[in-house]
Parts: C-alpha cells; sequence; structure tokens
C-alpha cells in the first residue's frame, strides 16, 4: 500500500560520458549523512521526467538532456513511490544550490559508488545498475511514453 499523503518522488540518474553519475553529499538536518541523486516530489501535472529536470536545476545547476523515466522503486514499509529518471550531461559543473540540504556534488563511477546511499537512490541506481533492490524495496522496469 502507497502512503496516498505524500506525491511520488523522483530521482535522476545523470551521466556523464565516462559511465560517470551525479550524487550530492546529503547533510539535511536530523537525517544520517547519505549519497543521493537529484531530486524530490512530484509537483500537480508533472511527468516524471519534467520533475526530475525541475529537482536537478534547482538541486545542483544543471540542466540534463533527453530525460526519460526507466523505474519506479517502492519502499514497501513506508510505501513510498519514487520514479527513477535517467539523462545525460549537458554541460557544466554541478553547484550547490540548497547548502541545507546538500554539502558537495561529486561525480561517481557506476561501479564504485559510495556509501551510505539514500534509500530511494539506492533502490533507483540498483535498477538502472541491475543489481537487486535493497530490502525493504520493490522496483519495476517502465517505459518512457514521451
Amino acid at each position: 500500500m502507497t502512503d496516498r499523503s505524500r506525491p511520488p518522488g523522483v530521482g535522476m540518474v545523470v551521466l556523464r560520458s565516462g559511465g560517470e553519475v551525479l550524487l550530492g553529499h546529503r547533510t539535511k538536518s536530523g537525517e544520517t549523512a547519505t549519497w543521493c541523486l537529484p531530486g524530490g516530489s512530484l509537483e500537480p501535472g508533472e511527468t516524471f521526467a519534467d520533475a526530475a529536470v525541475r529537482e536537478t536545476v534547482e538541486e545542483a545547476g544543471l540542466t540534463p538532456a533527453g530525460p526519460r523515466a526507466f523505474a519506479v522503486a517502492i519502499d514497501l514499509a513506508a510505501g513510498a513511490v519514487t520514479a527513477g529518471v535517467v539523462a545525460e550531461h549537458a554541460g557544466g559543473t554541478p553547484q550547490v544550490r540548497e547548502p541545507h540540504v546538500f554539502e558537495r556534488w561529486q561525480w561517481w563511477p557506476l561501479a564504485a559508488l559510495p556509501a551510505p546511499l539514500f534509500p530511494a537512490s539506492a533502490a533507483v541506481l540498483a535498477v538502472w545498475c541491475g543489481t537487486p533492490v535493497p530490502d525493504g524495496w520493490s522496483a519495476y522496469r517502465i517505459t518512457d511514453a514521451s
């Protein structure tokens, strides 16, 4: 059962040539520090891709190219739903635009991701990499209809 009181979330897998992914060091007050994809909540009328691009611009100052949804992950305990969106890095240097949430942005090889990962980011990245999702999560590959 999903939590109907909050909108679905999105996580943006921004890929740079050479197979690196952008992750932010999330240091939000009251939470354990983790590494996190750019992302956030869907707003009314947005597609998953639109929301992921908006969040990436707001959080890291980057506008990725060719976004497409590829997965939906569900936190089975909380009922939270997160869509995975992938896009190419279109240039520019990531900037910390929300210092109350992120300490820094860094590019990481997909084969050597840092720990700990933010739970929804871990689930989305597992689907992208074709590895098992973390315990307590269920995930489904999807095709973007856009």
